[in-house]
């Protein structure tokens, strides 16, 4: 078994957590930091999170890559990524995490949370309308699991909920959109935006000022909200900036950025109408993840297909 070693190739994160956790979870295997000295032909799994482009095509036996976060552009953006199965994570853990932020956000824009926030400062003592979550209407960009999650949670608290994918996909109690064909009626009945579609080539720059004017204009919270806590290249910061300042926006949560981290002197960091969180959303705990990714080691050495494979070409 010691033959079949991982490599953790982790940037941006403490690799070394990621590390140890796996050493303790699986003592027989041999387990290397890609800053470590390595024997190449040996690793037969490795787990990433934006792993130098050509890292992996030097893994001559490589048999499959794991994505340690909830999406996996960073692997496809590698023009020397091996031709093996790509792992996404799917676990309770990280769909509840995100569920979490979803809901949280949601409630905060429906419950004007960020107005009392300035009145308190203020001394203000005011109370304002609120209309109820089945007056306000919820649209969600992608229905995958964490979507799925997210919309089921956001239905129970008795929110309008609808949801949008690039193909269609039925989710019971849940109004469901699909395609280009679809998309305008989907944003014509959304008050808040919420998005957690992954980065392809269809979706990137997709949040930007035509899709911002298609958005309800009739809804109870004065404008509608955008909620992105998929991928910051899925939208246009100029954009939302500009959408902000003439109210085609009431506001925006946003969890992820074209760059990061978020540059000091970006206008977002400062902006009334904007809740900036540090890509925080669905943080990858690696004493969860570190066993569903031993398991699905285990099965794939057992003769079983692996679970969530990617399919490269749809991108996620």
């Amino acid at each position: 078994m010691n033959e079949m070693s991982l490599l953790v190739a982790i940037t941006g994160w403490e690799a070394e957590v990621w590390h140890r956790r796996f050493r303790e979870l699986a003592p027989e295997r041999r387990v290397y930091l890609h800053s470590d000295a390595y024997p190449v032909e040996k690793i037969r799994y490795a787990c990433t999170w934006k792993a130098p482009h050509g890292l992996l095509a030097t893994l001559p036996n490589l048999e499959a890559v794991f994505s340690l976060g909830a999406g996996v552009d960073h692997l496809i953006a590698d023009p020397d990524l091996p031709d093996v199965p790509i792992i996404r994570i799917v676990d309770p853990d990280l769909t509840g995490r995100m569920s979490e932020y979803v809901v949280l956000h949601v409630l905060m824009h429906h419950r004007r949370q960020r107005l009392y926030d300035t009145q308190q400062r203020a001394r203000v003592w005011r109370e304002h309308r609120q209309p109820a979550a089945r007056e306000v209407r919820v649209g969600i960009m992608g229905l995958g699991v964490l979507g799925r999650d997210a919309a089921e949670k956001l239905v129970h608290l008795g929110f309008d909920v609808a949801g949008w994918s690039r193909t269609a996909k039925a989710v019971p109690g849940i109004v469901s959109f699909s395609g280009d064909a679809e998309l305008d009626a989907f944003l014509e009945r959304t008050d808040i935006l919420v998005v957690l579609l992954p980065l392809t080539d269809e979706t990137r720059g997709i949040l930007d000022r035509d899709l911002f004017e298609r958005l309800a204009k009739d809804g109870e919270l004065g404008g509608p909200i955008v909620i992105n806590a998929g991928r910051g290249g899925l939208q246009v910061e100029e954009d939302i900036l500009a959408a902000l300042d003439d109210n085609t926006l009431a506001a925006a949560t946003l969890d992820v950025f074209e760059r990061e981290p978020l540059a000091p002197s970006s206008r977002l960091w400062s902006h009334p109408k904007v809740t900036v969180t540090p890509h925080n959303a669905a943080v990858s705990q690696p004493q969860a993840l570190t066993r569903y990714i031993l398991d699905q080691i285990a099965r794939h050495e057992t003769g079983l297909a692996f679970e969530n494979v990617v399919d490269r070409t749809a991108g996620y």
